[in-house]
């Protein structure tokens, strides 16, 4: 059985890189609309197939709900900006080592990133932390960019509400895996460096990065 808040002591999103990444900057008004502005009009509903080294992910975006962090991913997608980037962390409940989460995107590269977006809570959007949910990293409420995490198994300590750590406002989930959760959970079973990554993150980073070969809109 998942403990309900048993992730909460390792739920170390708040660098959206590898542990030694600087937090990124606040963002403004103008940078944040800019950054929710995909190459082409969204629906409600967005698929987008991750191809990975350990096989294929297919995501289903809720634009209705999360139209911000839908619209913020879909960029990145659009600009093939996740291409060549990896999952770099593997995380688990503790005492239930087959849930948790795996991190992955542009890992804090400044060279990929658009400005950071305001979090959508999941008590605004009504969309939880649930098995093969997707949601965004982030440090402050306003800071999610281009990493992401993929839970295995609910997650509700990720949830906004009292029980969530630092801000109590949680993570900002947009959609779900419907095909690949076999792949999902392979990455997460794969080995981690146990000398890696800092503070609670710290024996989570994987010894050998997944690479995401490429992420397209599957519509």
């Amino acid at each position: 059985m998942i403990r309900p808040f048993a992730l909460l002591a390792s739920l170390c999103l708040v660098l959206a890189g590898c542990g030694g990444d600087p937090p990124a900057p606040a963002a403004n008004a103008s940078a944040t609309s800019n950054a929710a502005a995909p190459a082409a009009p969204l629906g409600d509903l967005v698929r987008v197939r991750m191809e990975t080294e350990a096989g294929a992910i297919l995501l289903e975006l809720d634009h209705r709900h999360a139209p911000i962090t839908t619209a913020n991913f879909v960029r990145y997608v659009d600009a093939r900006r996740f291409d060549n980037t990896v999952f770099y962390r593997s995380s688990h409940t503790p005492g239930d080592r087959q849930h948790g989460f795996i991190q992955g995107g542009i890992r804090h590269n400044y060279q990929l990133l658009y400005p950071p977006i305001p979090l959508e809570p999941t008590s605004r959007t009504g969309l939880l932390h649930r098995d093969g949910t997707i949601s965004m990293a982030r440090t402050t409420p306003d800071s999610a960019m281009g990493d992401f995490v993929i839970s295995i198994g609910a997650q509700p300590g990720m949830d906004a509400g009292p029980r969530a750590p630092g801000d109590h406002l949680g993570y900002a989930t947009f959609g779900r895996v419907i095909e690949g959760m076999d792949v999902v959970r392979r990455i997460h079973a794969a080995p981690a460096d146990p000398n890696s990554g800092r503070g609670s993150m710290r024996g989570e980073m994987l010894s050998a990065p997944v690479r995401i070969i490429s992420a397209r809109r599957a519509d």
